[in-house]
């Protein structure tokens, strides 16, 4: 595993599924971690846990598409740790399958806001100090959902294509600085987040159609070489590899995890 000891790391959505899988990965090989997320009862559980075993967690409840709230997360690593090395923008939420037709004005400005503004505004404070540095990371989560159209959800489609845009911009324009933009995209993960688009989700990590998320072995296969749906980990490893030093130049690059579906 790579080493990132005593590097400063903000995460947003990272009390559950892939999020608290990276927040644990990112533990274990030394950085010190603030957690941004919705749900303050699992957060905080969530630190209390990878403290009792050695780490350095502080939880932040925020939502992202509050500025204020995120300017308080990303002023809490400065306060704690005197930095902040490394932006994981996970926190996300999906629109349960819901096509151009049935997409209301309200689930639409729902999705954009909490996935592709929220990544603007916490990336947006984050950058005021890793700039200044001459370094940083930004890994941005977005989805295989955001490199192929399917018969799916109209607003997450388009809010992780965005991801992805506004990732290659940033990528393009400041990467001069010494800071390195890459996004992630999932397949299809097996987690322990429902997907409801009546509520805040902090992962980002859904399932892009309804083949890609069938539980059914033989299903699978045939639409996933791999013949699985691929683990909270597996995210987790792709995205500590590029918050790495080994990965520095790395940038504009959308690395996909989807046992092969988009291929």
């Amino acid at each position: 595993m790579f080493n990132l000891k005593d590097k400063v790391v903000v995460i947003t959505g990272g009390e559950s599924g892939i999020g608290l899988a990276v927040c644990t990965s990112l533990s274990s090989v030394g950085a010190k971690v603030v957690m941004g997320g919705i749900q303050a009862d699992r957060g905080q559980e969530a630190c209390r846990q990878l403290n009792d075993k050695g780490g350095e967690v502080v939880f932040v409840k925020t939502d992202v598409r509050d500025r204020e709230q995120v300017d308080a997360l990303v002023r809490t690593a400065i306060d704690h740790f005197g930095k902040i090395d490394v932006l994981i923008n996970n926190a996300g939420v999906f629109d349960g399958f819901a096509d151009v037709t049935e997409t209301t004005e309200e689930l639409w400005d729902q999705i954009m806001a909490i996935n592709l503004k929220g990544a603007f505004l916490t990336s947006q404070a984050a950058l005021k100090h890793m700039i200044p540095q001459g370094f940083g990371r930004v890994i941005n989560v977005s989805s295989i959902g955001g490199l192929v159209g399917r018969a799916d959800g109209a607003a997450y489609t388009a809010s992780k294509f965005g991801l992805i845009g506004f990732t290659r911009q940033m990528a393009a324009s400041l990467s001069h600085t010494g800071i390195t933009f890459n996004t992630v995209c999932p397949g299809s993960i097996a987690t322990d987040i429902r997907s409801n688009s009546a509520s805040v989700i902090p992962s980002a990590a859904h399932l892009m159609n309804r083949g890609v998320g069938s539980s059914d072995p033989d299903a699978l296969k045939k639409v996933i070489p791999a013949g699985r749906k691929g683990t909270v980990d597996e995210i987790a490893a792709a995205i500590i590899f590029l918050a790495s030093d080994e990965a520095s130049y790395i940038t504009g690059h959308d690395l996909t995890v989807d046992g092969g579906y988009v291929a």
